[in-house]
C-alpha cells in the first residue's frame, strides 16, 4: 500500500520528538504541504479523509482526488490555487474568506467539492454571494423575456398565440419593427397632446363663445379628440392581450395612461347632459378639475423612456434617504418659524403673524429661494433667518449624495445586466450555428458576473479563475436555442450550475 510521509518535530517544550502526517497536494500544479493534525480538525471533508489514505485502496484514493504519484505521495487536484489558499483558511483560522476578484457562484462550487459546509463562509462573502446570485436571476429572466419576446411560447396555440402577438406589438419595441413604429407614433401622440393641452391656454389661440367666454380653439380640440383617441384605443388593445388582467390594471403606469384618458370621456358624459348642468358651479369646477388631470399624460413618456424609468427606480430604492430629508427639513421648519415668530412679533410692522404662517417663510428660506414676500425686520430675526439658510443647506446636501449614488449603482447595474442578457443570447445563437454545422459539437460559455464594489462586471467569452480548462469538459455550457424553461428558477439553476 503507498505510504504517507511523515515527518519528526519538537513538542513546544523541546525535550522530546513526535511524528506528524504530511500530505503533499498539488493544486493546478501549485504545491502545498498540509499537516494532518490541522485537517483533522473538520475530519468531513475532503481533505482531512487524504490522511489515513494509507488505509485505503487504489480506487478509494481516485475517489479523492483527480491523480496520484505513489512514488512521491503526491495527490493532484485540478481545481483552482487561488481558491484553495482560502479554502485552507478553514482550517487555520476557523472560517473562509473570498479574495476579491473570484466569483462567488464558482467559488462555491468550489467548496462543494472539498466537502466544506457554506456556513463557514463569512459574512460579508455571504452578502457578496447574495448579490451575485440575485443578479444571475435577473439575468436569467431578462434572457428568458428576450426569448419569449422574440420566438413566443411554442405550446402556444389560436387565441393565445394571437395575444402574446398582440402584446409584443403594443408593449416591446424592441420584438420588431412594427412594434418600435408602434411606440415611436405613441410616443409623438403624447408630445403633440401635451403641447396643445398648453398652447389651448393662450388667449390669442381661444375664441369666444356665445356668452363672451373664452373657450378652446376648435382646431386644438380636433387634435386633442385625435390624440385621446389613439391613447383608448392603445390602452384597450394592451389591456386584451395582457396575460394579467388585474396586474395590469393596478401597474402605476397604466393607471396614469387611464388617468390621461379618463378626463376626456368624464366631460363628454357631462356634456351630453345639457347646456342645464354645465352651468352648475360644481359641475364647472369638477370639469376644470379633470382637464388638469390632462397633465398626467406627460408621465406616458416613461413607457418609452429608459432614463426616466431608471430614475424612478432609483427614487424607489432612496425612500429611505428621502424619507431622512424630509425629516430634516421639518424640524428645521417647525424650530426656525418659531423662532422667527417669537422675534418678530413685537415689531410694529411684522410680517410674522402666527406660527403657522411663518412655516412659508422657514420653508422659502431654507431651500434658499427667498421670494422675499415674507422677510425679517428686527436684528434677532435676520441672524436666525442667515442661521436657517445655512442649516437649511447642509439638511439638503447631505442626503442628496446617497440618491445620486443609488442612481449611478442603479443605472449602470441596468447596463450590466442588459449587456448580459444579450452577451447569453448571442452565446445561445452561436450554439444553435454550431449544432447545425456539426452535430453534437460541444461550446462552452463563461457567464461569471461578479458585482464588486466598483460595480465592474467581467462578462466576456474567457474563462473565470475558477472554471476549469474546458479542454478537459468544464466550464458552463450555454443552453441551445431549443432549450425551454417552464421558470425564471430554471433558467437560474441552469447558468450557476
Amino acid at each position: 500500500m503507498w505510504g504517507i510521509q511523515r515527518s519528526r518535530y519538537g513538542d513546544c517544550n523541546g525535550s522530546e520528538a513526535s511524528e506528524e502526517t504530511e500530505i503533499v497536494v498539488n493544486i493546478g500544479g501549485v504545491k502545498q504541504v498540509l499537516f494532518g493534525d490541522v485537517l483533522n480538525r473538520y475530519p468531513d471533508t475532503r481533505l482531512a479523509e487524504l490522511v489515513d489514505c494509507s488505509l485505503k485502496s487504489s480506487e478509494e484514493i481516485s475517489s479523492l482526488c483527480d491523480d496520484y504519484d505513489p512514488d512521491t505521495g503526491e495527490f493532484y487536484f485540478d481545481r483552482d490555487p487561488e481558491a484553495f489558499k482560502c479554502i485552507t483558511e478553514l482550517y487555520l483560522y476557523g472560517e473562509i474568506h473570498m479574495k476579491r476578484g473570484i466569483c462567488p457562484i464558482c467559488f462555491m462550487k468550489e467548496m462543494e467539492f472539498w466537502k466544506i459546509d457554506s456556513d463557514f463562509l463569512d459574512d460579508c462573502c455571504k452578502c457578496h454571494l447574495k448579490e451575485v446570485e440575485d443578479e444571475l436571476a435577473e439575468i436569467a429572466e431578462k434572457v428568458k423575456t428576450i426569448l419569449v419576446d422574440r420566438d413566443g411560447d411554442p405550446s402556444a396555440a389560436g387565441w393565445q398565440r394571437f395575444q402574446m402577438c398582440l402584446w409584443r406589438l403594443m408593449e416591446k419595441p424592441e420584438s420588431s419593427l412594427p412594434a418600435r413604429t408602434i411606440a415611436i407614433v405613441s410616443f409623438i401622440f403624447i408630445l403633440v397632446s401635451s403641447v396643445v393641452m398648453c398652447i389651448g391656454t393662450l388667449p390669442d389661440l381661444q375664441v369666444e363663445d356665445s356668452e363672451g367666454n373664452l373657450t378652446e380653439n376648435p382646431t386644438l380640440e380636433v387634435i386633442e379628440t385625435v390624440c385621446i383617441g389613439w391613447f383608448t384605443i392603445e390602452y384597450i388593445l394592451r389591456l386584451i392581450s395582457s396575460p394579467n388582467k388585474i396586474k395590469f390594471v393596478l401597474a402605476f403606469m397604466n393607471i396614469v395612461d387611464f388617468m390621461a384618458i379618463m378626463p376626456f370621456f368624464v366631460v363628454l358624459m357631462l356634456s351630453s347632459f345639457g347646456t342645464g348642468v354645465m352651468e352648475l358651479a360644481n359641475v364647472q369646477q369638477a370639469v376644470q378639475a379633470l382637464r388638469i388631470m390632462r397633465i398626467a399624460r406627460i408621465f406616458k413618456l416613461a413607457r418609452h423612456s429608459a432614463g426616466l424609468q431608471t430614475l424612478t427606480s432609483a427614487l424607489k430604492s432612496s425612500f429611505k434617504e428621502l424619507g431622512l430629508l424630509l425629516m430634516y427639513m421639518g424640524v428645521g421648519v417647525f424650530l426656525f418659524s418659531a423662532l422667527g415668530y417669537t422675534m418678530e412679533q413685537n415689531h410694529p410692522e411684522t410680517l410674522f403673524t402666527s406660527i403657522p404662517q411663518s412655516f412659508w417663510w422657514a420653508v422659502i428660506t431654507m431651500t434658499t429661494v427667498g421670494y422675499g414676500d415674507v422677510y425679517p425686520k428686527t436684528t434677532l430675526g435676520r441672524c436666525n433667518a442667515a442661521l436657517s439658510f445655512l442649516c437649511g443647506v447642509i439638511a439638503i446636501a447631505l442626503p442628496i449624495h446617497p440618491i445620486i449614488n443609488n442612481f449611478v449603482l442603479f443605472y449602470n447595474k441596468q447596463q450590466v445586466l442588459e449587456t448580459a442578457a444579450q452577451h447569453e443570447i448571442e452565446l445561445m445563437a452561436l450554439r444553435s450555428g454550431e449544432q447545425e454545422a456539426a452535430p453534437g459539437a460541444q461550446t462552452h460559455a463563461c457567464i461569471a458576473g461578479v458585482w464588486d464594489s466598483a460595480m465592474h462586471s467581467c462578462h466576456s467569452d474567457t474563462h473565470s479563475p475558477l472554471l476549469k480548462d474546458p479542454r478537459r469538459g468544464a466550464g458552463i455550457q450555454a443552453p441551445s436555442m431549443d432549450t425551454s424553461f417552464e421558470s425564471t428558477a430554471e433558467v437560474t439553476d441552469y447558468f450557476i450550475s
